[in-house]
């Protein structure tokens, strides 16, 4: 295969391989091999084969020693396959009603087969969702994704409200107890105290206090939600501000 074969010819393997790097380059801003090793679960001499490979098809750009990153064909490749991921997700969790603790081995299964076609009817099916189910952005048709940084509950000062927007979604058990605790996207939270020494987290989740360890803590990803304001003091001639003055006759 060469640069210019139809990336509807891509193997499964080299689109898991994309989707990796995609998602390491993000964070670390190049993926090395160990690390790419790492998330697939594979030997790095394998990955450094692998990558070589993928750098004469134009699909990455390998710097010696500093890592790979994805060309502008990679990046498209990439994030065709990771739309097709999240798409199956939403669809299995909205219009089938899987739990989301098991849409995403499912998507692993089936987004190397799936087509573009299948998978557009399947978000237009749904209302063309923005988010998977464990709030991670889906791409769009034309590959345009939300990639903005996102503060993970592990940074969030105490005292500071945010809303969760998203949770890591690779690990079925980690997400059952996290719904167990009312702690999924769309909550409002509030750090309300930290233990010293890597010690849990307390959160106020509605009415409840809830406690995560600090690493748990790092896999959900939130937003800041601004201050809110203060009441505004009745007007001296309303009924409020009657009231008020009853019950201060000094005022």
């Amino acid at each position: 295969m060469n640069a210019k074969q139809n990336h509807d010819e891509l193997t499964g393997p080299v689109e898991d391989y994309l989707k990796v790097i995609y998602e390491i380059e993000r964070r670390a801003g190049a993926a090395a091999t160990n690390d790419i090793a790492q998330r697939l679960a594979i030997a790095p001499a394998s990955v450094s084969g692998m990558v070589r490979r993928l750098a004469d098809q134009g699909l990455l750009a390998h710097e010696p020693y500093r890592g790979v990153r994805l060309t502008a064909s990679g990046r498209r490749a990439a994030l065709r396959t990771i739309r097709r991921h999240r798409v199956i997700e939403a669809y299995l969790a909205q219009a089938l009603g899987y739990p989301w603790d098991r849409v995403h081995a499912e998507a692993e299964r089936l987004e190397h087969a799936a087509s573009d076609e299948l998978i557009d009817r399947m978000a237009a099916a749904i209302g063309e969702p923005a988010v998977d189910p464990h709030g991670a952005p889906i791409p769009t048709r034309e590959g345009a994704v939300d990639e903005r940084r996102l503060l993970s509950l592990a940074e969030l000062p105490v005292d500071r409200r945010a809303r969760i927007l998203r949770v890591s979604d690779e690990d079925g058990e980690m997400l059952r107890y996290l719904a167990g605790l009312d702690i999924v996207p769309g909550v409002e939270v509030v750090v309300v105290g930290r233990e010293p020494f890597g010690g849990p987290i307390s959160l106020r989740v509605g009415a409840n206090l809830r406690s995560v360890g600090p690493e748990l803590a790092t896999h959900i990803r939130v937003e800041e939600l601004a201050e809110e304001p203060p009441p505004p003091a009745p007007a001296p001639g309303s009924a409020a501000g009657r009231r008020d003055r009853g019950r201060n006759p000094k005022g």
